[in-house]
């Protein structure tokens, strides 16, 4: 390490952000960039701790530890420290295609897996990563690498999201010519749409990469939903191998009394028109508006706080985020122990924004719906919820339990339902007659991500559940990596 002491000397400090009051105003990105010499000394903490934990990518406790693509962490944070960013470029660039994606929207269970972490702030490892792709990007480092020699191989990748774009890239890379079909009007996948553009930039960051891939060599193609407008048979027939990154797209619903009201919309309904009529500059004419709308947004993580800063930006006049969880503890419990992923109350952008315009923490923790109320048009205007307590069924389990008198109703003109997803949509998979797992996920392993069919492989969502963008990356790597092998014989590909 090029400072030793450096996680005595030097205490954490992150990026600067626009205030929550002023962001507000726009979809830009506001993450402030910071100066070289603050960086190197971030760099500066990362300890000699011997055994790195950082980038184990290991899942404790039903959560990822570490980085799920094993990234050089503590190589790059001291090239970094050295002042040498185009070697931390290259480091970087090792284990991750797109670090630009990972630095703006991983939650980095790297820092909660950091041993500075154990009794002093994490090293700031999610904001070195953002600034050394930022800083490739800006002095040209970054450049079309197209693979010397072609392999005569076609490969098929369906779905261009993370896992996709992952793929896609290893594959073409190997020397093979690689097609990527999707059905939306724009590649990317959760990338493009299912990610705010405050979150990710769509069009200077997303897209870029994409012009980028495509100089390399990779094919896109958009509104073709194989299946339907590609039948799987001629799919299946042109290409040598085909590797499935479809995600896992089927919410999780809510059918409660109401439910068919009108205003009630799953999560990614909802972001992804908002996003779509962005980029097409037709904003105001073609989304789901939460403009001086009640918003009850029922479910947490990060696509409930995307639909809470999205509703923010609309002009909502009210906005309440229902969780059936209780609020985690401040710091770490006794049963979350270094270096899980430390369940701690934290806010994140959303949360602040709106705590800025209404004054608190939008979340309401234990509480669950009981029944949508309508106006005589057919309109959602009401929410009714009951506060819950978990209890212990006779086999053990965890179940709510509603608490008598804790009933209320809050007005809602918009309902947002981001409680997850089930799995992959069917339909294709029906098509190809691939094996499915009891939770309806394509049946493969990660030792060769081999599907039921031969030359078909799956990855990602569709494959292990919803899940990080990061791990996405993993399987996707993983796949491609298994695919050529099936290919070639043998595979280069790490």
């Amino acid at each position: 390490m090029g400072k030793p002491t450096g996680f005595i000397e030097y205490l954490r400090e992150v990026a600067a952000e626009v205030s929550p009051r002023d962001r507000i105003h726009n979809w830009d990105e506001f993450h402030l960039p910071m100066d070289e010499d603050k960086l190197r000394t971030q760099g500066a903490r990362c300890m000699d701790c011997g055994t790195p934990f950082c980038h184990t990518g290991t899942i404790l406790n039903g959560m990822a530890s570490g980085c799920p693509i094993n990234n050089l962490i503590p190589e790059w944070n001291d090239l970094v420290y050295r002042g040498l960013w185009e070697e931390a470029l290259d480091r970087l660039h090792k284990t991750n295609n797109f670090p630009e994606f990972t630095g703006r929207v991983c939650p980095a269970p790297c820092e909660g897996s950091c041993v500075l972490g154990i009794n002093n702030p994490p090293v700031t490892i999610k904001n070195i990563e953002h600034a050394i792709i930022d800083k490739g990007w800006e002095e040209g480092w970054i450049v079309p690498e197209p693979p010397a020699r072609r392999t005569g191989k076609k490969v098929a990748v369906i779905g261009s999201g993370p896992a996709g774009l992952c793929a896609a890239a290893q594959l073409n890379k190997a020397g093979h010519w690689v097609t990527v079909f999707e059905r939306a009007d724009r590649p990317g996948g959760l990338l493009m749409y299912g990610i705010p553009n405050m979150k990710l930039e769509k069009e200077e960051v997303v897209l870029r990469r994409l012009k980028v891939l495509e100089q390399e060599g990779v094919t896109f193609t958009c509104n073709t939903e194989v299946g339907k407008d590609l039948p799987v048979e001629t799919l299946l027939k042109e290409y040598d191998s085909v590797v499935l990154c479809t995600g896992a797209t089927r919410p999780r619903d809510l059918p409660i009394e109401g439910r068919d009201l009108k205003g009630i919309h799953f999560a990614m309904d909802f972001l992804t028109a908002n996003t779509q009529s962005l980029l097409d500059r037709k904003v105001g004419s073609n989304f789901i508006s939460a403009k001086d709308k009640d918003v009850v947004i029922i479910g947490g993580g990060d696509t409930g706080t995307d639909c809470v800063g999205t509703s923010i930006r609309h002009g909502c006049r009210s906005l309440v985020q229902l969780e059936i969880l209780p609020k985690p503890p401040s710091e770490r419990a006794a049963n979350n122990p270094w270096p899980e992923w430390p369940k701690v109350y934290r806010m994140d952008y959303g949360q602040e924004e709106a705590a800025a315009v209404f004054g608190d923490d939008p979340r309401g923790y234990l509480t669950t719906s009981t029944r949508f109320e309508g106006d005589e048009n057919g309109n959602v205007k009401a929410i009714h919820t009951v506060q819950i307590e978990w209890t212990k069924n006779e086999q053990g389990q965890f179940v709510p339990q509603q608490v008598p008198g804790t009933e209320k109703v809050l007005p809602a003109q918009l309902v947002l339902l981001a409680m997850g997803f089930l799995g992959p949509e069917q339909p294709l998979l029906d098509a190809l007659g691939v094996e499915r797992d009891p939770r309806s996920n394509v049946k493969a392993n990660t030792s060769d991500y081999t599907t039921s069919i031969p030359g078909v492989f799956a990855a990602g969502d569709c494959r292990r559940g919803q899940s990080l963008v990061v791990w996405a990356f993993n399987e996707g790597r993983g796949a491609a990596r298994a695919c050529d092998l099936y290919l070639m014989g043998s595979t280069d590909l790490p």
